[in-house]
């Protein structure tokens, strides 16, 4: 008798650790370009190469990953990144009833698939940022301040000090780790000496391109580039650029509203940041 309730208890551990580990196998997308080198958790990555949950995916100062998730959704990584995923949940032909990422630091630009907003959500070290049906670029420095650009759509960034709402194209938050968020301003290039790099938000500045698939009806650099720069410095003003970028239909959204329409947030009440980000 003792023998069978033995080779019953180590059936039960040895089908407890397949399902656990099947689980943190599970793919949650897959690479779709590869420049220089970009790794996960079992070694360099590759067009095509599957993501999984709970994977670290970190690039090399150069390095830039695309990568497309199982409902669509299109994240980018720049060079010196580092970003987890943190959790899913997929609910099939529905999309993702939940899909968390964690922005360690880098750059990243974010485009959602079909699942509903309300599932998608990136954890910073300065706070979460929530989607609605959004392109955005964001960056996190060394020391954890992070900066938000919104491309299309909407985003709220919630942090020590509350949450802000991003309504506009090119206007852009800052946060910090237990200061809080910044009121959303027009993102300028003084955004380089805010977060202490001019290697932030490479995919606006031209420094490393990414695949049209990326750009989609955007298509600017929200001033940023050098091209932009010198536009500026001539008395040329880059309102044209922005003008198309909020006229232009935004694919790619899961029908969540196109350049700042869809979905909102009812008032500044939300959902507040400390039921999730105090968590992590």
């Amino acid at each position: 008798m003792r023998i069978v309730l033995g080779l019953a208890v180590a059936a039960i551990m040895l089908l407890s650790a397949w399902d656990f580990s099947a689980l943190a196998q599970e793919q949650v997308g897959q690479a779709t370009l590869i420049r220089t080198a970009v790794t996960g958790q079992a070694g360099q990555l590759a067009v095509r190469s599957p993501v999984f949950r709970d994977e670290r995916i970190s690039t090399s100062r150069n390095g830039l990953g695309e990568f497309r998730f199982r409902d669509g959704t299109k994240f980018a990584v720049g060079g010196a990144s580092s970003v987890v995923i943190d959790r899913f949940v997929y609910n099939g032909s529905q999309g993702f009833d939940q899909l968390t990422l964690n922005a360690a630091r880098g750059s990243f630009r974010w485009i959602s698939g079909k699942s509903k907003s309300e599932a998608y959500e990136i954890v910073t070290p300065s706070g979460t940022i929530g989607i609605r049906g959004t392109r955005l670029d964001g960056y996190v420095a060394p020391d954890g301040t992070t900066a938000v650009v919104l491309l299309s759509g909407q985003a709220r960034f919630c942090g020590a000090n509350g949450c802000q709402t991003l309504r506009r194209t090119c206007d852009v938050v800052v946060a910090t780790p237990g200061g809080g968020v910044s009121q959303p301003t027009r993102v300028s290039r003084d955004i380089f000496q805010t977060v202490g790099s001019d290697r932030a938000f490479p995919f606006l500045t031209g420094r490393q391109p990414l695949s049209a698939g990326f750009n989609g009806a955007f298509g600017g650099s929200c001033g940023l580039s050098n091209a932009s720069n010198q536009r500026t410095q001539r008395g040329d003003s880059p309102r044209s650029e922005r003008s198309a970028a909020r006229s232009a239909p935004s694919p790619d959204n899961g029908g969540h509203g196109g350049e700042c329409g869809g979905e909102g947030w009812e008032g500044d009440g939300g959902y507040s940041n400390s039921s999730r980000s105090s968590s992590r």
